[in-house]
């Protein structure tokens, strides 16, 4: 079994370093998968930041993979050899605590996460749980699909929780944000876009995409809210979207990590409105939502980096130097 290729985050705050890893052959129930390209997400920021607290160590970050089988273990009946699949965050799960009984798998008591506690997709090869891994829609490249398995499906999940909204506020408009507005345009609702103040050219993009406004997060939008859905990991965010959104609203946190949620007056929660977070995703959260990407068809927008600059890639993140998503393109 050759090695693999990897940038590996050794400890939080330090650069990844480039390194040959040992592969083994996959486990019963595993695939080993050759991988193509991989997205760069905010939680892999937070991550090799510090800011979750966690990690396996040493660590391949990674969770929005795409790549092909290269081999199956014993027992693998659902993929086969040279299978282009996606590898997503969730990369196992008990199956028997209360959580899972209840199909509530997202919220398992003992979870792995891809790139996380298993390692990633910042790599040339990775392994996978085979039940934790998705067939990916034909009409996406490898660089395009990746962004779905994470920014997709987490967009995706927080969606659901707005019910049936109509008007719709985004803050943080990112990988996330892109992919769920072109979604929630096409259900037929109206999209408010709010960025980071000063960032024209995050407004422009949100514009292009078809949304009915577009400003930054320190105003207020033009009609009061049905729900709001927070990308952006800004605490202060809490209250400005509850003060946006009308009666009964919805405000939904989307990401894994926030900075403190500054104390707010609860006249601005008063009138039934709710307050809730998205945690992980569960596979039929995957299934859905890549089917019904290409009815759409949601469009990814991507900028890329070889896999040997995956630290300039998560700098630009770092530094909102990227218009959609950041994408790593492996060996």
């Amino acid at each position: 079994m050759p090695a693999a290729q990897a940038m590996v985050l050794d400890a939080p705050g330090q650069p990844l370093v480039a390194r040959r890893l040992a592969l083994r052959d996959p486990a019963a129930g595993e695939v080993l998968v050759r991988v193509a390209a991989c997205g760069v997400c905010r939680t892999d920021l937070h991550v090799a930041d510090g800011e979750l607290t966690q990690p396996k160590l040493p660590l391949v970050l990674g969770h929005e993979v795409v790549g092909r089988v290269a081999a199956v273990g014993a027992g693998v009946q659902r993929f086969r050899e040279g299978d282009r699949v996606g590898v997503p965050w969730l990369g196992a799960t008990c199956g028997h605590c209360p959580h899972c009984v209840a199909e509530r798998e997202n919220l398992c008591d003992a979870p792995e996460f891809t790139g996380y506690t298993r390692d990633g997709g910042y790599a040339s090869h990775m392994l996978a749980k085979a039940g934790y891994v998705f067939a990916l829609p034909d009409a996406y490249d490898d660089a395009h699909a990746a962004p779905l398995l994470c920014a997709g499906l987490i967009g995706y999940r927080s969606l659901r929780f707005a019910g049936d909204a109509h008007t719709l506020g985004i803050y943080g408009f990112g990988a996330a944000a892109h992919l769920i507005a072109q979604l929630a345009l096409w259900q037929g609702r109206r999209v408010f876009a709010f960025t980071k103040p000063g960032d024209a050219d995050g407004q422009g993009f949100a514009r292009r995409l078809g949304c009915a406004w577009a400003g930054d997060s320190s105003q207020a939008p033009p009609e009061p809210l049905d729900a709001a859905l927070l990308f952006a990991p800004v605490g202060s965010l809490v209250p400005a979207a509850l003060r946006a959104t009308r009666k009964a609203g919805t405000v939904v946190c989307g990401g894994i990590h926030m900075s403190e949620i500054p104390s707010f007056p609860y006249a601005i929660l008063w009138g039934e409105r709710v307050v809730r977070s998205v945690a992980n995703l569960t596979r039929a959260d995957a299934e859905e939502f890549l089917a019904v990407a290409p009815r759409v068809p949601i469009r990814t927008h991507v900028q890329t980096w070889p896999l040997a600059q995956a630290n300039e890639a998560l700098a630009a993140l770092r530094a909102g130097r990227v218009e959609g998503a950041a994408v790593l393109l492996c060996p």
